[in-house]
This record gives C-alpha cells, sequence and structure tokens, in this order.
C-alpha cells in the first residue's frame, strides 16, 4: 500500500484505467437497452480501491458529456455513479464480503437511479413544484421495463462476479 501512495504517475494511469474501463464497459453494451456494467464497475473500484474509485467515478461521469453531449442526466450521473462508488467504498472498509449484501445493495441502488434520474429530468425539464409526484409517476411507470431489466442484471451480476472480479483486483493492487 505505501507504494500505492508514492507514485503519483502510477495514481494517475491507474485511475485512468479505471475510468476508461467503465466507460467501454458502457459503450460495449449501449446497444442492449438497460444492461450495463457500469454500476458493477463503480462499485467494484469504490470497494477495492476507495478514494481512487470515486475520482474514477467522477473521471467517467466527466466523459461522457464529451462523447453524448449535455443533458439533465448529466446531473444524475454526477449525483449517482460517485455514490454507487462511496457506498461500496464503505463496504469493503468494514470489510463486508457477503455476496448476497452486495447483490441487494447494488439492487437498491439501482431503483435509486430510476428514481433519481425521472426527479432531475422532470424537476430540470419542467420544473419541481407544479404537480411534480403525479407527472412522476407517469415518467417513472414508462420506464418500468427498462429499470427491471437494469435491476436484473444487475442482482445477477453482483451474485456472480462482483466477489471474483473483488479478488482479481485485491491481487492487482498488492502488486501494484
Amino acid at each position: 500500500m505505501s507504494r500505492f501512495r508514492r507514485s503519483p504517475a502510477k495514481t494517475i494511469a491507474l485511475v485512468g484505467i479505471m475510468s476508461a474501463s467503465i466507460e467501454c464497459g458502457k459503450l460495449a453494451l449501449s446497444f442492449l437497452p438497460n444492461i450495463e456494467v457500469v454500476t458493477l464497475l463503480c462499485a467494484l473500484y469504490g470497494y477495492v480501491f476507495g478514494l481512487l474509485g470515486i475520482v474514477s467515478a467522477i473521471v467517467f461521469v466527466s466523459i461522457e458529456p464529451l462523447i453524448y453531449g449535455f443533458g439533465t442526466w448529466v446531473v444524475a450521473y454526477y449525483l449517482y455513479w460517485p455514490f454507487v462508488a462511496v457506498i461500496f467504498m464503505i463496504l469493503g472498509k468494514i470489510g463486508l464480503k457477503n455476496r448476497f449484501i452486495h447483490s441487494a445493495v447494488a439492487v437498491l441502488l439501482t431503483v435509486w437511479f430510476g428514481i433519481l434520474s425521472s426527479l432531475v429530468d422532470l424537476g430540470l425539464l419542467s420544473g419541481f413544484f407544479d404537480n411534480l409526484w403525479a407527472r412522476f409517476s407517469v415518467y417513472y411507470v414508462r420506464g418500468i421495463p427498462f429499470y427491471i431489466a437494469q435491476t436484473v442484471c444487475n442482482a445477477v451480476l453482483f451474485v456472480f462476479l462482483f466477489p471474483y472480479l473483488v479478488k482479481r483486483l485485491e491481487f492487482i493492487k498488492q502488486r501494484f
């Protein structure tokens, strides 16, 4: 761990690699609606690398508008993806190793993403005050099939891949 802190160049390279892998993972699956690995990767990097995982999530979000342009979703992304890394950083710090708890947390975060992004879209596009909850319910219900796909995807990925990938990343971190 001490070598990890002594080399700024290695630290910058690591953040760059983590950010690029999140972006590449997103791009690789972009043809499938709401099937994604961004949640898994942000969670993994936060869990194993702590603060650097959070920084990589912020860099990822900063790259997104350069590719897709700016929209209301940018606000939701800046709020959500670093938050995923923070939550999993906390789980890593307390030493939680239960794959089913990791999966449950990922599912809850995924549900929160649907709620957050819907609220941000509606609030920024049409205001937060006039019948927000009535408009929200209609807007959110329209996205339920996509939210279900994303939630199931994350539940499966976290149960089956998260523990294995944590071991691999911890091995890389030790060698780093």
